[in-house]
């Protein structure tokens, strides 16, 4: 099937023509998306390009630092890397291979159909913050890659997927050992967003959109400690007590 492109008032699609329904769907979401992060954020780019993968070899071929990022991660988060994102263009799977990609477990499949609002949480968080990617080069990899709790989980929190990943952050925490705090860069997918969600219910979505473009010339821990005016010590044991939740 060709390639064709759609438009909408934000963003244009490129796809495979048999998908014209879908881009449409995706690109409405798009909009919508917009407009609630341009409430949250300085900065919510427009004209960004959305390219829709039919396959997800296509995908990997297009953005080689996709598969780094996979092979950082832990096995239960590795589906849910669906896409890719650059200052100007988002990369992701189309909605009937995201849905191809969902596990057996619920709500796996809406997380991943919000793929296309991850990856424009990362272009707004880049727009916002200027120590974190895009655009991408070996160093802005490597600090993607140490910041990744804040880069992910920020990503997972902004597009609402956070709330859809419980059964896979389940499966972490039971078979994947005791986690680090913040997050390691392998369990940043899964576990990031739980930090900006407890962060949003004691402080306000405002508080944790500042955590996603606090400039990071501190360590992780006095981030945090700053962004929930209290001691990393004490936020470290609530987000605890939060998985410890989760998990029973």
């Amino acid at each position: 099937m060709p390639w064709v492109e759609s438009h909408s008032l934000s963003f244009s699609a490129r796809h495979d023509s048999s998908q014209a329904g879908e881009a449409k769907r995706v690109l409405d979401a798009l909009d919508r998306f917009r407009d609630e992060v341009g409430g949250m954020f300085e900065h919510a780019p427009g004209e960004v390009a959305v390219v829709l993968h039919p396959r997800s070899a296509a995908l990997t071929l297009a953005h080689p630092w996709l598969p780094l990022a996979r092979r950082v991660a832990a096995p239960a988060s590795r589906r849910y890397f669906a896409g890719w994102f650059s200052m100007h263009e988002i990369h992701v799977l189309a909605p009937p291979a995201l849905e191809r990609r969902a596990s057996g477990v619920p709500d796996s499949r809406q997380a991943l159909l919000l793929s296309p609002q991850h990856e424009y949480a990362h272009v707004v968080i880049g727009a916002n913050n200027a120590d974190l990617p895009p655009p991408f080069s070996i160093a802005s990899f490597r600090r993607y890659i140490r910041w990744a709790w804040l880069c992910e989980g920020a990503a997972t929190w902004l597009s609402g997927q956070t709330a859809h990943l419980r059964p896979a952050i389940v499966r972490r925490l039971r078979d994947g050992g005791h986690p680090e705090f913040p997050p390691s860069p392998a369990d940043a997918m899964l576990l990031g967003g739980t930090l900006f969600a407890l962060l949003e219910r004691r402080h306000g979505p405002a508080a944790a959109a500042r955590l996603a473009t606090n400039p990071l010339d501190r360590g992780p821990r006095e981030v945090l400690a700053e962004a929930f005016y209290r001691q990393a010590a004490s936020v470290e044991r609530d987000w605890r007590a939060e998985l410890d939740a989760l998990r029973a």
